[in-house]
């Protein structure tokens, strides 16, 4: 009888060759069928959304007026308990005379992960808020890993500040910083008027959310930017929003007669906003406490 020259050894050794060449195999396919349709992806605004993101304001700007259609003004018993609203409202545009950059970081051990938007207020004592945010489908919940893959769509969120600073600073257990910015009165309202139309262009034009390039930060960068050429500079302290008010304060845009701790301590509404969540006058109320400190 001829005896085999191979082993149970070599048997082992080949079969466990082919199944990792196999599993090669099929986790490049995989890799190869998930870049495909990453690549073929394209950007909806007929989808169903949660409901903080279900409804988009629109805009109306004639002459010196703007009409907001549709403004989120949602009332908040936690975070993620609400009763939705909406509301319609003129504004002026000779009467802008304020703008602010509300930061919010996501952890109180490293300011880099964040969320950054910006309010608008106006000589008669109201006050608009407009967040770039990564619009979310019912069971989706936001991250930045997947916020790199074509996983939300894009949204500005057009608001009034008890909605999107108040339910932030009682409820979401975030440090939430409201800082005045140095600016013109020409330039705060072509930023403005510019953000209203890149949010109207939206609902017909959607556009994918990125962490890194089409994010928060970033887009309220972009109209700053296209206003004043190179006013901001791109880098790391952008791309992490923690920081931003770092950057704001080293080009002057905050008041950097305090030191950046100190501007921090001054101008963080958390107290405030749990005060007089529920007062009608919630904006002018935040901004007079912050101004008693002074």
């Amino acid at each position: 009888m001829t005896e085999s020259l191979q082993t149970p050894g070599t048997n082992r050794t080949r079969t466990g060759r082919s199944v990792a060449k196999l599993a090669a195999v099929t986790l490049g396919a995989l890799i190869v069928a998930g870049g495909i349709a990453l690549a073929l992806a394209r950007p909806r605004a007929d989808r169903r959304w949660v409901p903080q993101h279900a409804v988009m304001a629109h805009a109306e700007v004639r002459g010196s007026t703007v009409q907001l259609h549709r403004l989120r003004n949602f009332s908040y018993t936690a975070e993620e308990q609400f009763t939705p609203g909406y509301d319609d409202r003129t504004y002026d545009l000779d009467k802008l005379e304020t703008v602010w950059f509300i930061v919010t970081p996501f952890s109180r051990h490293w300011r880099g992960p964040a969320h950054t938007f910006v309010s608008f207020g106006f000589a008669d004592s109201q006050y608009v808020a407009i967040s770039v945010e990564a619009r979310r489908e019912p069971g989706e919940t936001y991250g930045g890993v997947t916020g790199l893959f074509k996983q939300f769509e894009l949204i500005y969120v057009i608001g009034d500040e008890r909605d999107l600073i108040g339910s932030r600073a009682e409820f979401g257990d975030y440090d939430v910083y409201l800082y005045p910015i140095r600016t013109s009165r020409e330039r705060m309202r072509a930023m403005f008027v510019e953000m209203l139309e890149r949010s109207n262009a939206l609902a017909t034009k959607p556009e994918f959310y990125n962490t890194l390039t089409n994010n928060c930060t970033s887009n309220v960068v972009d109209h700053v930017n296209h206003i004043v050429p190179h006013a901001v500079p791109q880098g790391l302290k952008t791309i992490l929003p923690g920081y931003a008010d770092e950057v704001a304060y080293s080009l002057g845009l905050i008041d950097n007669s305090l030191s950046l701790d100190e501007a921090r301590r001054r101008y963080q509404v958390n107290a405030q906003a749990h005060r007089f969540a529920s007062d009608p006058e919630f904006s002018r109320r935040i901004r007079a406490s912050v101004a008693a400190n002074q």
